[in-house]
């Protein structure tokens, strides 16, 4: 089967690459024409439908890069602009013939084809690149050589109305002035007819209506007054009391009527002809609009169905290397299904999969064999970055039960007909699958068998994947260089499988334990085991250990990726600190050296204006030159004042080490940040502050004490210094501090902080909230408070105030 994916060049020229037919069974096997359906139903035109079923995996490597870019590109263009549909792009080929042959197309043929060179202008415009300086993708020669023919689309959409055919007044002067005739003659014959049914003839009429007989206007006349009324008889009722009669005084406005209709065909079929000719002349460029419709539906469609299961464009290779990172099943429930990681190819060409029932080896099997084939048809598969396949001439598969009764063949007999042909065909170019290889047969000599085949492929370096429960394909696994064991990992406590494929480890059916958590005795579990030999029952329990381990490492390592995350964020928020402080630092000394600039200038500008005076007047008096240069030196000793302003408050203030107390609020002047004083001033007056999660070292000539906001009340006299701070704490303080969410460092520093405020507030308890969590948080609390002066006490919460969530602090 080939399915034509039509390319535009450079050149602008249209060629025709064509897929290469895999076996067809394997299609259906993988599901892969399941893929295809739903991609047929992301096109949105029938010619797009049509080219979707018809995709087929391709072998040529620079074929399938070009078609995943195309997809690549497509879908960039989803994202950036949103969804562009190609409904009007019908199956127009008939249509296009009669062009050729210079024949007139029906109205409804030609609004057709008005639509589509509308779509084809809307399609060509959502095409442009927004910006120049975009860059060009794959998918521009498509959008630029799309010739949407908008005049003759125009005219078409102008001359006819609806779908129905309707032709407008408008369409041409001609076609204007006969229904202008033709309203006219209708107008006349109404009046003439109107007349007669309210006059003299009313007497002889069944009804006073006008009606039509072989489109002709007649009224209805009683058949015994037939001879009072002059006309011509075209029609009588079907009890023959009623004829319809045209009369006399009306035939000609009729025969008028009737001319001017044939008139009104003749115009119309001409307006259609020109129409017609005006629309072939663009034959040429509708047929390349016509292919390269088709393909961009085409692509978009591929790109549609990517974003639905959120496809990523794979690596491809021609080592015969696979390797799937975070793949997930298409046709899964991409919230629910388990991504695997599957690598083949590089350290070993046969994978021998194992564990128990639904445990994933068929999804892993068919996940792999799926993605081979859409990635070499050009579509993106649901994976994570950095996923490459490998390009195959064929994919066989031997998966499911295929018992045939019709055919007398068994679950084993059909699998190995199955096998057989693969066997027959199967080369290195080749990518092989076996679900539950040797099974439906004596375990014994299917073991044997299934040995004997992976070997035969092994031995031709076929790249070849199986499922099996056998322990000696196990054991060959791992004694056979360059074949590997995997196995689905089980939960035996949870009874279910967590589709997770682990590879290097051989996987156990756990049948006893299963069997046991599901209340079967143990006498019988026993018995059991002592039906299996003593090295099987010894392999399996090396298995099991080697699980345990696995599981013990696995945990290790989440444990020291978590705390290295956590250790990175915490280096980020440092690093952010120190941005903050160097930016602080550098603006500071930047506008000192702004205002040291202004005045400079200044200075200079007075000494200017000084010198042009004296040199103006000539021969200046000593004291009017002092008195000038007194100027100077005020309007320079003004600038300092200014620029020295905040110093000279802090040397005002003049802070000592009894000014200050641990948790009180100070400001860093050089910096410009507030902190909290973390230790008190030793004998050079250096001291530690807190801000925020920095810990910094500074000197008390540095500081500035931050009066808190008081909190006014009735009866309550305002002091200054120490003392209104400690009223405004005793009235804001909460008696719970939640550290819940923070870091260790910054929870300490808030401690720190809260436990000064509450004590200096004369509380007697308060209420720290550390959750529970991995206990990291609550043990340095613990640490904190053993170290702290002024706590009399401390205790975990008790039922009903947080349990081991918070910790109770008492004070002295």
């Amino acid at each position: 089967m080939k399915a034509t994916d039509i390319s535009t060049g450079l050149n602008g020229k249209i060629d025709e690459s064509y897929n290469i037919a895999m076996n067809t069974k394997v299609l259906s096997t993988l599901e892969y024409t399941t893929i295809i359906k739903r991609l047929e139903d992301k096109a949105t035109s029938a010619p797009g439908k049509e080219l979707c079923r018809n995709l087929l995996p391709m072998t040529d490597i620079s074929e399938i890069e070009r078609a995943q870019q195309n997809t690549a590109d497509a879908l960039t263009r989803l994202f950036k602009k949103g969804s562009i549909s190609f409904g009007s792009n019908a199956n127009l080929s008939f249509a296009l013939k009669s062009l050729e042959i210079g024949s007139s197309l029906l109205p409804t043929e030609l609004l057709s084809f008005a639509k589509f060179l509308t779509n084809v202008n809307r399609v060509r415009s959502y095409g442009v690149r927004e910006k120049e300086e975009d860059p060009a993708d794959s998918l521009d020669d498509y959008f630029n050589l799309l010739e949407p023919a908008k005049r003759a689309a125009d005219e078409i959409d102008r001359c006819i109305l609806s779908e129905d055919g309707d032709i407008a007044d408008d369409a041409s002067p001609t076609l204007k002035s006969i229904r202008r005739s033709m309203k006219l003659a209708y107008d006349s014959i109404h009046n003439e007819l109107n007349k007669m049914v309210n006059g003299s003839l009313r007497t002889y009429l069944q009804d006073a209506v006008i009606t039509m007989r072989n489109d002709r206007y007649c009224i209805p006349v009683k058949s015994e007054y037939r001879g009072q009324v002059s006309g011509m008889i075209h029609d009588q009722s079907s009890t023959g009391a009623t004829v319809f009669i045209e009369p006399q005084q009306v035939v000609e406005l009729n025969n008028k009527i009737r001319e001017l209709e044939l008139d009104e065909k003749k115009e119309i079929a001409v307006i259609l002809a020109n129409l017609s000719a005006m629309l072939g002349e663009h034959i040429t460029e509708l047929k390349t609009d016509m292919e390269l419709m088709t393909t961009l539906d085409f692509v978009f469609a591929k790109a549609g169905l990517a974003m639905d299961m959120n496809g990523m464009r794979p690596r491809f290779n021609s080592e015969h290397r696979i390797n799937i990172k975070k793949g997930r099943h298409p046709l899964l429930d991409k919230k629910k299904v388990v991504p695997v990681d599957v690598p083949l190819g590089k350290d070993y060409d046969l994978l021998v999969i194992t564990g128990p029932n639904t445990g994933g080896k068929t999804v892993t099997l068919k996940t792999v064999g799926l993605f081979t084939l859409m990635g070499q048809a050009g579509l993106h598969v649901p994976a994570g970055d950095l996923t490459e396949l490998s390009v195959f001439n064929e994919v066989y598969a031997d998966i499911g039960d295929e018992q045939s009764i019709e055919q007398s063949l068994s679950t084993f007999s059909s699998h190995m007909k199955t096998i057989v042909e693969i066997l027959k065909h199967a080369d290195e170019n080749s990518l092989c699958l076996f679900d539950e290889l040797g099974a439906g047969t004596d375990p014994t000599e299917g073991a044997a068998l299934a040995i004997s085949i992976l070997s035969f492929l092994h031995d031709r370096g076929i790249r070849t994947m199986a499922t099996t429960h056998y322990s000696e394909l196990k054991v060959f696994a791992l004694s056979t260089p360059f074949v590997e064991n995997g196995c689905c990992e089980f939960n035996v406590e949870t009874l279910s499988p967590t589709y997770r494929l682990l590879i290097g480890i051989p996987g156990k059916s756990n049948a006893f334990a299963i069997s046991k958590k599901l209340g079967l005795s143990d006498e019988i579990i026993e018995e059991a085991r002592k039906q299996i030999d003593e090295g099987s029952e010894r392999f399996e329990d090396v298995i099991t250990d080697l699980e345990n381990k696995r599981v013990s490492v696995e945990r290790d390592r989440e444990a020291m990726d978590a705390e290295l995350a956590r250790m990175a964020k915490e280096k980020a928020q440092l690093q952010a600190e120190l941005d903050k402080i160097a930016s602080t630092k550098d603006r500071i000394i930047r506008e000192a050296n702004e205002e040291a600039r202004d005045i400079l200038e200044e200075a200079k500008e007075f000494a200017d204006e000084s010198i042009r005076m004296i040199q103006k007047t000539g021969g200046v008096s000593l004291k009017d030159l002092e008195a000038r240069r007194t100027a100077l030196r005020e309007g320079i000793n003004s600038k300092n004042n200014k620029l020295a302003i905040k110093n000279e408050k802090r040397a005002a203030k003049g802070l000592s080490a009894k000014d200050l107390h641990l948790g009180d609020m100070v400001r860093l002047v050089s910096m410009g940040l507030k902190g909290t004083v973390s230790t008190l001033p030793d004998q050079k007056g250096d001291l530690f502050v807190q801000c925020g999660i920095i810990r910094t070292k500074t000197n008390i000539k540095d500081l500035e004490l931050v009066q808190e906001e008081t909190i006014t009340a009735p009866g309550i006299k305002h002091s200054s210094g120490a003392g209104s701070i400690k009223m405004s704490k005793s009235l804001s303080i909460s008696y719970e501090c939640n550290l819940i969410g923070k870091t260790v460092d910054e929870a300490l520093a808030i401690l720190d902080k809260y436990l000064d405020d509450a004590y200096l507030s004369h509380m007697p308890s308060v209420r720290i909230v550390h959750g529970k969590g991995t206990g990291t948080l609550r043990n340095a609390v613990a640490n904190f408070l053993k170290k702290c002066k002024y706590v009399k006490s401390y205790r975990s919460g008790e039922h009903g105030e947080g349990d081991a969530g918070v910790t109770i602090v008492e004070f002295k």
